[in-house]
């Protein structure tokens, strides 16, 4: 009788479920960030020119976008050596790779969700090229 392999990639859910969470994941922070630079940016062009709202809202889009992919990866490079840090430590801290992946996933969500309503905001209603 053979004994099924310990692998911890037998327990985990199918694809298609885990494919699932990441696009709810992902896309509720894109669509948060368009709605957001939506009405900033509308809001932002009563008071100042519609060109520098869209570029102002654009770049910091990418700035959160950039932060987010930052610590994305970090999170993955670092991630294990963090979590047997914190362990040795003994600091009882919660952090864990599979969460701070997901929370920068969110960031990089959000970020281009900025970048892609300020396009849209940008060519569609204001006709800027």
């Amino acid at each position: 009788m053979t004994a099924a392999p310990d692998h911890p990639a037998d327990e985990r859910p199918p694809l298609s479920e885990r494919l699932g969470v990441r696009l709810r994941l992902v896309g509720t922070a894109l669509f948060a960030g368009v709605v957001v630079t939506t009405v900033s940016v509308v809001a932002a062009t009563m008071l100042s020119d519609p060109t520098a709202s869209v570029e102002t809202a654009f770049a910091l889009g990418s700035l959160v976008f950039g932060f987010g992919l930052l610590g994305w990866s970090g999170a993955v490079a670092l991630g294990r050596g963090i979590e047997s840090m914190q362990e040795t430590l003994d600091t009882q801290t919660g952090w864990t790779e599979p969460d701070a992946r997901r929370a920068m996933a969110r960031i990089i969500g959000f970020g281009l969700g900025v970048m892609l309503g300020t396009m849209f905001v940008g060519s569609v209603v204001f006709g800027l090229v």
